[in-house]
């Protein structure tokens, strides 16, 4: 008996999102080597197209990493950290977290600014910080994945440049979902992921470096996240290691579906989806946990009604309606669903059947539903 599975999960939790089916098509594709020219062609694409999907500005070097959006992070961190460099993390979440723990690995004098969980930070909040302190680099999650909150990443990275700081943005839960101008910002390093709002499998993680970033690089701790080496890889043609052609078809594709939709007109939808979404949630009596003005499109934090055991709805959405959605992390486990509505998974038909499937989980454990 395989254990394959036979059918489609309704992917709507924090990621992965649905894969199209051309993007599911194209990982048939036979099998290159990692140095084949007809695979060194098409990293040139990707390349250029990853440059294009983050609006780096000239001179940036736009690449995908080997691994999940977590290999992004160490990449820019490994190659812009080294020991005493001073780093502010603004920490909205469990992902902030992480990112300055990462900081802190690499030897950073890392200094936080919380914000409550669920809220967006504050960028007079950063002024104030930076002003106090100063800073080397300022690091920051665009989109938190644990709380639905979108930061101010444009104004905070203004804030940032104003003291001398560079900047490094986690865009995960954004790149391909939600606006990002990587050079019009000027974000100096940025890294996402393959399976949210692009679409794809997760095993990549695409990064952008600015120019300014590329000039201010330290000597790298990692043999595998050495910017020197991939650079020699992807522009150079020189070994560094077995890159997955099958991924980087799927990558290839799915910023193809991007380019042909169009990124404000794929914004759009998604922030059309969200708001759907958020009226749907209402009408129900449900509601999110960050306030209007702080929300992402991409993934959305619901609160749990008293009374309702979070698990036991999330267990009936899978088992009865083959929907998943996601829990809550750290302070808001038991609290908060996550649901993520990203690339594929954007789209007003699973809404209404997302919707349809909560008013059955929530009904079976008696809790009213206001409809």
């Amino acid at each position: 008996m395989s254990l394959l599975p036979d059918t489609d999960r309704i992917l709507l939790g924090p990621g992965p999102s649905l894969t199209a089916p051309r993007v599911m098509r194209a990982m048939a594709a036979p099998t290159l080597s990692h140095l084949d020219p007809q695979f060194m062609q098409l990293l040139e694409d990707v390349r250029l197209r990853l440059r294009r999907v983050f609006r780096a500005a000239d001179y940036s070097f736009s690449f995908a990493v080997s691994g999940t959006g977590t290999s992004g992070m160490e990449t820019v961190v490994a190659n812009l950290v080294k020991e005493g460099t001073r780093v502010t993390v603004v920490a909205t979440g469990y992902f902030g977290d992480r990112l300055a723990q990462m900081c802190e690995r690499y030897g950073a004098t890392v200094t936080r600014l919380d914000v409550e969980w669920g809220r967006a930070c504050d960028p007079d909040a950063l002024r104030k910080q930076l002003k106090s302190n100063g800073a080397d680099i300022v690091a920051m999650v665009h989109a938190e994945t644990s709380t639905g909150v979108c930061n101010s990443v444009r104004e905070l990275a203004a804030v940032a440049r104003d003291h001398g700081a560079m900047t490094i943005v986690d865009a995960v839960t954004s790149l391909g979902g939600m606006p990002l101008d990587v050079g019009a910002w000027g974000i100096d390093a940025c890294y996402s992921c393959t399976q949210k709002c692009l679409g794809g499998p997760s095993g990549l993680a695409p990064v952008v470096f600015g120019p300014r970033a590329l000039e201010q690089k330290v000597p790298c701790r990692s043999f595998y996240f050495d910017l020197s080496l991939l650079e020699d890889y992807w522009l150079k043609r020189k070994y560094h290691h077995t890159m997955s052609s099958a991924l980087v078809y799927a990558l290839y594709e799915a910023l193809t579906i991007v380019e042909e939709e169009g990124l404000d007109v794929r914004w759009s939808r998604h922030e059309r989806n969200h708001r759907l979404l958020v009226a749907s949630l209402g009408e129900m009596g449900l509601s999110l946990l960050p306030p209007e003005s702080d929300r992402l499109w991409t993934l959305n934090a619901v609160r749990v009604p008293d009374g309702v055991n979070d698990a036991a709805v999330r267990s009936h959405l899978l088992d009865e309606y083959n929907i998943e959605i996601g829990a809550g992390l750290g302070p808001l486990a038991g609290k908060i669903w996550r649901v993520g509505l990203m690339g594929a998974s954007s789209s007003a038909r699973l809404i209404l059947l997302l919707r349809g499937a909560l008013e059955s989980a929530l009904t079976k454990q008696g809790h009213r539903v206001h409809v």
